[in-house]
């Protein structure tokens, strides 16, 4: 035991050189010993290979918890690479859960937005009917069941529009068009909430902290929503990373005024998105007595690392 006498624990993080996977990579060292497998160390596009894989790296390491962070996401490209996105999101995912299972370690797993149909005004809570309308949301909704149907201390983590300091994601690629070009189209007409890779590691080491010591059949464990404070569409969203990269000092031939809102049916994309992806946070905030601080902040501090 540490000096400090807390207890001490084994995390196994999955996709460890993902967007998420590199926030959590640091986040998770909170708990104890940390081994992150990348994806060429751990590769879920095939489900059989991935579990011979990681069956040795189980056996020997006996994580006390299985952090998932491991995903397909590239929405439209799903909508043709069906079979590549199902063997990621939903078998190997089910992997993962019987391995858990095995060992009796908590798997902690990420889920998305897209698994409603994106109807109404209304934030979604986590027992309103799931209705995804992608191939991407319908493989992580299996996904999800997968979990559930094969490991008993599970958390899936629900979120909406991941932004990091690592990777590719719509802030850098607004970034990056703005200093290219002197004006934007934006989609308007979708609401959501960009969510930060290292406030979803933070609030995910939060959590395992205190269900890390739980029984099996604690009833906090379960699904949860988890995304910033407010919300905002993806045009607001642009212009409000223009100006706060604007304001610390970045060329950019784009202003805030010169992001243009259009419609949904003014840029198709070959996957559908929900227009309303608003999550309802309140029962992880009342569960684990989390406060989930405003959008902007988690933007803040990622335009102050880039920039």
């Amino acid at each position: 035991m540490p000096p400090d006498n807390k207890p001490s624990y084994r995390v196994l993080l999955l996709g460890a050189n993902g967007q998420l996977g590199f926030a959590l990579g640091g986040a998770l060292k909170a708990l104890g010993e940390v081994k992150a497998l990348t994806r060429s160390e751990a590769d879920f596009s095939n489900a059989f290979a991935l579990r011979d894989t990681l069956l040795p790296v189980v056996k020997k390491f006996q994580p006390h918890v299985i952090v998932n962070a491991a995903a397909y996401t590239a929405v439209d490209k799903a909508q043709t690479d069906q079979a590549i996105a199902m063997q990621v999101n939903a078998q190997s995912v089910g992997v993962l859960a019987e391995l858990a299972q095995s060992i009796n370690a908590v798997l902690v797993h990420y889920s998305t937005d897209y698994v409603f149909d994106g109807a109404g005004n209304t934030p979604w809570s986590e027992d309103d009917q799931t209705n995804p309308l992608s191939v991407y949301g319908q493989c992580k909704w299996l996904g999800e069941c997968a979990v559930r149907q094969h490991c008993h201390k599970y958390l899936i983590l629900r979120t909406s529009w991941v932004v990091g300091t690592h990777g590719n994601n719509f802030l850098k690629t607004m970034l990056r068009l703005a200093a290219e070009r002197d004006s934007l189209k934006v989609v308007a007409d979708q609401m959501g909430v960009p969510t930060s890779a290292e406030l979803l590691a933070k609030v995910t080491v939060d959590v395992l902290q205190t269900m890390l010591l739980a029984a099996q059949e604690d009833a906090r464990f379960g699904t949860y929503h988890l995304a910033a404070a407010g919300e905002t569409s993806w045009h607001a969203y642009a212009q409000y990373v223009i100006a706060g990269a604007l304001q610390r000092g970045a060329r950019l031939t784009c202003k805030p005024e010169s992001v243009e809102p259009i419609s949904t049916s003014a840029y198709p994309l070959p996957a559908p998105r929900p227009a309303n992806s608003r999550l309802n946070t309140e029962k992880i905030r009342s569960t684990f007595g989390i406060e989930l601080p405003a959008w902007q902040l988690g933007v803040d501090a990622i335009l102050d690392v880039l920039i």
